[in-house]
């Protein structure tokens, strides 16, 4: 009767210590969101980002449509630019020749003006000659003929009809008004070219005024185009920082969700607990209630030691930060090497491999080089390993900086004031946490995987 009482007594302990255990485990959780709140949150964010994905590929899309439209653009302003320089040289060749053709004009007026001189001055000299022979009882006649005549050619005529004007000078009559008749016909072809030539001009200029209006509008289409682009890349970047953000908030969802899956340690505790007290009260059933009396007295002293070593252990592992702390090595130091190989590496949301890397990834990367498994989110680092001091933050420690979000951005510390990461303006690179944007930035969150 003894022992079946110490049973019951033993079962009622446990059961009491479970539901203790558990309690606390569930009322954590039940101010927190639910799984099926998070899996419709996760799934919400999905649908965002799919969203999103689309825009971004539309934008990229209208983006490469601009820059080919940008492309034929510039032929087109190359070839005008080149239209305009040819025609430019037109003009100035087409002036050039129209300068020297005024000039001949120029030219073959005077040399009629010398002809019609010459021609006036031979004919004073026929005057006189005519006069001359009046004077010495000459026929009438010819006086008639000379002084008769409307104008020269009507008096050569009157003169070849007579015969009383010597060879010598009716040759001479004829060949200079030969000579001005060719100056005259070719003066009539100098002034066609040049009435020609005045005429290209008015065309050319025409051209010229085209050939400027297209170049006006071409810069005004580039214009246009580049400010098309410039909005498209405004919301190409609107995008990309939309969908980091979800990705970020995808990521730490998920890591909730995997929280909320896995058994509580609590829980494991308090289950391991009541098996162990089961097979206790299994053996205590078949001992004298005096030796059962024992154990229970043991089990009530033993307890208080159990949880005053828990308590120093927590207490150990949480002010290990204060302690001397060894210095990196083997995995650690490893982790601290590894990415140097791979500085420029672009930065990749979601990237956790040297072909692109994001903060989380690349640490999570950079410590399975070294053997240790980490998580590769921020919210998944941000509880691994032990809390240290930022006063005494060593290499190879895990550092976290507050830039989107609380520890929104990680690394890996160096020493000296610098900590390698992969940063989206940089890419994996080395950077100063001492002084600057991350020194403003710089959390004081230090997590050690030692």
């Amino acid at each position: 009767m003894g022992n079946e009482k110490l049973k019951k007594t033993l079962v009622t302990m446990a059961t009491v210590t479970v539901v203790g255990l558990s309690s606390v485990f569930f009322t954590d959780h039940a101010s927190a969101e639910s799984i099926d709140d998070l899996k419709d949150k996760q799934t919400q964010i999905q649908d965002e980002r799919g969203t999103i994905k689309a825009n971004l590929s539309e934008a990229e899309a209208e983006i490469a449509d601009l820059l080919i439209d940008l492309e034929n653009l510039n032929d087109e302003i190359d070839r005008v630019n080149k239209a305009l320089d040819e025609n430019k040289a037109t003009m100035e060749k087409n002036e050039k020749s129209i300068t020297a053709t005024e000039e001949q004009v120029d030219k073959l007026e005077a040399e009629i003006k010398e002809l019609e001189e010459a021609i006036e001055k031979r004919f004073d000299i026929l005057k006189e000659r005519a006069s001359a022979y009046q004077k010495n009882g000459g026929n009438i006649s010819y006086l008639e003929v000379l002084f008769g005549s409307q104008n020269f050619m009507d008096f050569i005529s009157r003169v070849s009809a007579i015969n009383k004007i010597s060879d010598s000078d009716a040759e001479l009559m004829e060949q200079i008004d030969a000579d001005k008749v060719k100056v005259e016909e070719k003066q009539e072809e100098v002034i066609v070219k040049l009435d020609e030539l005045k005429e290209m001009r008015v065309e050319l200029e025409g051209i010229e005024k085209t050939i400027k209006a297209q170049q006006t509008q071409n810069k005004d289409k580039k214009a246009e185009i580049k400010d098309k682009e410039a909005a498209l890349v405004a919301k190409v970047e609107e995008l990309e920082v939309k969908d980091s953000e979800l990705a970020s908030l995808e990521r730490d969802v998920r890591q909730n969700i995997n929280e909320l899956t896995q058994p509580a340690p609590e829980v494991q505790v308090a289950s391991n607990e009541t098996n162990a007290s089961g097979n206790e009260s299994n053996n205590n059933s078949s001992n004298n209630n005096d030796s059962s009396n024992n154990n229970l007295s043991t089990v009530s002293k033993e307890e208080p030691k159990s949880k005053s070593t828990n308590s120093t252990n927590s207490t150990n592992s949480t002010n290990s930060s204060d302690s001397s702390r060894p210095a990196a090595s083997g995995g650690v130091e490893t982790a601290m090497n590894a990415g140097f190989a791979h500085l420029g590496t672009p930065y990749v949301w979601g990237g956790k491999g040297p072909g692109g890397f994001d903060c989380s990834g690349f640490v999570s990367w950079a410590f399975a080089q070294g053997g240790i498994s980490v998580p590769s989110s921020t919210a998944g680092l941000a509880g691994v390993g032990t809390k240290v001091s930022a006063s005494n933050m060593q290499p190879g420690d895990i550092v976290f900086f507050n830039t989107y979000k609380t520890n929104g951005h990680v690394g890996i510390y160096l020493g000296g004031g610098k900590f390698i990461g992969a940063q989206n303006s940089t890419g994996l690179a080395v950077a100063d946490m001492s002084s600057g944007y991350w020194a403003d930035k710089f959390s004081g969150h230090v997590r050690s995987v030692r």
